[in-house]
């Protein structure tokens, strides 16, 4: 029989370190910490975004942080703590082990993604728009 999506994030989730928002909260704004946004576009535009958090669309997360890509982005580097989240803490799971994989060291995700961290009062901005 297949895996479930759910599955997948139960095995995620026990390969990598889960924060709470309250632990997510201490970590923001510190300038070696990197909060990684992995919703698409339509949610950050509806819902906002965590303050200064680096949107990676969960589809191009391999390409942007492996540093062999032609399509690596420089903020996804090794020295960097990195901090995931997604609408409730699914696509995050699979996002940080994904990073762990690729070799990035000092990843986690926060419990609830963006909807328990909007919830508990953590900051929250809109998306800036486009000129």
């Amino acid at each position: 029989m297949a895996v479930t999506f759910m599955d997948l994030v139960k095995q995620a989730e026990s390969e990598i370190k889960t924060i709470s928002v309250e632990e997510a909260k201490k970590l923001h704004g510190r300038p070696e910490v990197v909060f990684v946004d992995v919703r698409d576009h339509r949610e950050l535009e509806r819902e906002g975004k965590v303050p200064g958090a680096f949107n990676a669309p969960r589809g191009m997360l391999e390409f942007w942080i492996d540093p062999t890509s032609p399509y690596y982005k420089p903020v996804f580097a090794p020295e960097k703590q990195f901090v995931f989240y997604c609408a409730a803490g699914w696509r995050s799971a699979l996002s940080t082990q994904t990073a762990q994989v690729l070799g990035l060291k000092n990843v986690c995700h926060i419990a609830g993604g963006f909807g328990a961290w909007a919830k508990e009062g953590g900051a929250v901005e809109p998306l800036a728009k486009k000129a």
